[in-house]
């Protein structure tokens, strides 16, 4: 999906108590759902239920603010993203695919996340049974 990735936002709580999560991580995890679900049925597939390997790229925009230097060492990955963290982008792919491409996000044996410089994006890729889907 393209846009800049966004990580896993904490709850957040009312003044009663209750937790809730913030408007900014519900929407991207239903925009990425949307994705994921046009995938499966595109593919005719439905919600995997076997134990499945997950990779997350988060590609991140050069900001524009940086010198010219810095912004050529991000394109050649001498710098890397800081923000948002790594497991918080990968919390958000998993949560938000769970029950869309998979059953459960409990089946992900296998987890790898990468992020980097480049036009700003998110490809999840999903492998099981020797299959392999990317969204």
């Amino acid at each position: 999906m393209t846009g800049q990735p966004i990580g896993k936002g904490r709850p957040r709580f009312t003044r009663q108590g209750r937790a809730y999560t913030p408007a900014k991580t519900r929407d991207y995890e239903k925009r990425l759902a949307a994705v994921g679900s046009d995938k499966m049925v595109e593919l005719g597939l439905d919600p995997i239920t076997a134990p499945c390997k997950v990779h997350v790229l988060a590609q991140f925009e050069v900001p524009k603010s940086w010198s010219k230097k810095r912004r050529e060492a991000a394109w050649l990955r001498e710098v890397f993203p800081g923000r948002p963290d790594i497991d918080n982008v990968a919390k958000i792919a998993l949560d938000s695919l769970d029950g869309v491409m998979f059953e459960n996000d409990s089946q992900v044996y296998q987890l790898t996340a990468t992020k980097k410089y480049g036009a700003p994006m998110i490809i999840i890729t999903i492998e099981w049974n020797d299959a392999t889907t990317e969204s």
